[in-house]
């Protein structure tokens, strides 16, 4: 424990003065950060944990109090009941691969695209796991969360623990500035924050022409060079900020074109119902196979799915289990 934690402090990665980590918790690709933090030491080490005991160490020290936090709010007799680790999304067969290039032509020239805007609508379905004697089976933790600005620079967000019995189903309505659930989403916190302001990534305005972005992206997370893993996760930051336009889509498609391993793998259709072109990259250093999923005709990200490629069997998880999965709505 000692190395993670003089690791921890010599990276910082949540500075008391940084304005992007301020009055509010962190998020789960804030906790992934730190989890590849700590694989990143062991490999270097050597002769350490394998990459998958030390993902699932990482991750299980992060998640089990959601999931204790999840098993009391869901546990009432009217509740829905957690659920299982879902399957990986497939590919259908002989779908045709678009390359990444070509969506990025059709995101610039396409008509009418949206604009850009600030706030975020997304649900996500994160593994929990326990371990040691009595320990339950891993299971998956499905919320939906809403984030709107206002002109004054204030910001509401409701979080909602989605029903597991309708996967895939929104339960956060509202397109203005007041968002309220529907009949099957269960509150799990609503707040209201005051106006604030930074020029700082993933806070400040995104760019949309390729290279500029390219450097916000890496300004997010400057402790290692953006490689095709951290592209991603830093894309998942982003659009837990932003809602992308037409032309910020084209240039974040662009990046992601040039990112190495990331392949064209076909048509899936998403966990909302949407249909979409799925990317793949496998990451042997996190044991994960990582899918991202985009509109072929307007190069908006639609998901990110990750997969354990190597089971943890001290965690009860599986290969070919979901780790984590997010699907961004406008």
């Amino acid at each position: 424990m000692a190395d993670e934690l003089d690791l921890l402090r010599r990276a910082n990665p949540v500075p008391s003065g940084d304005p992007r980590f301020r009055d509010r918790p962190l998020d789960h690709h804030a906790e992934r950060r730190l989890t590849n933090l700590l694989l990143g030491a062991r490999a270097a080490r050597g002769g350490g944990a394998s990459p998958a005991r030390g993902w699932a160490w990482g991750i299980a020290a992060t998640v089990v109090v959601a999931a204790l936090a999840l098993t009391l709010l869901l546990s009432g007799t009217t509740a829905p009941p957690a659920v299982a680790a879902p399957r990986p999304l497939v590919v259908r067969t002989g779908s045709a691969a678009v390359p990444l290039d070509r969506v990025a032509d059709r995101a610039a020239s396409a008509v009418d695209a949206p604009r850009l805007r600030r706030g975020t609508h997304v649900q996500t379905w994160s593994l929990a796991m326990t371990s040691g004697p009595g320990s339950r089976p891993p299971l998956t933790l499905p919320e939906e969360r809403v984030v709107r600005w206002k002109a004054d620079g204030s910001h509401t967000e409701l979080v909602v623990a989605t029903d597991p019995r309708r996967p895939g189903r929104p339960v956060i309505t509202g397109g203005d500035d007041t968002p309220r659930t529907v009949e099957d989403g269960h509150v799990l916190s609503r707040r209201t924050y005051p106006p604030s302001w930074s020029d700082a990534p993933p806070e400040a305005r995104p760019p949309h022409d390729a290279r500029r972005l390219r450097a916000y992206l890496e300004e997010i997370d400057p402790v290692e060079a953006l490689n095709t893993p951290r592209l991603l996760d830093a894309t998942a930051v982003l659009l837990d900020h932003w809602t992308p336009g037409g032309r910020e889509s084209a240039a974040l498609v662009r990046l992601l074109a040039d990112a190495p391993g990331l392949r064209p793998a076909g048509a899936v259709i998403d966990r909302l119902g949407r249909e979409g072109q799925a990317y793949v990259y496998d990451d042997p250093a996190r044991s994960t196979r990582r899918m991202l999923i985009l509109d072929p005709a307007t190069g908006a990200v639609l998901g990110l799915e990750d997969t354990v490629t190597k089971g943890a069997p001290e965690y009860g998880v599986e290969a070919g289990d979901v780790m984590s999965y997010s699907a961004w709505m406008r």
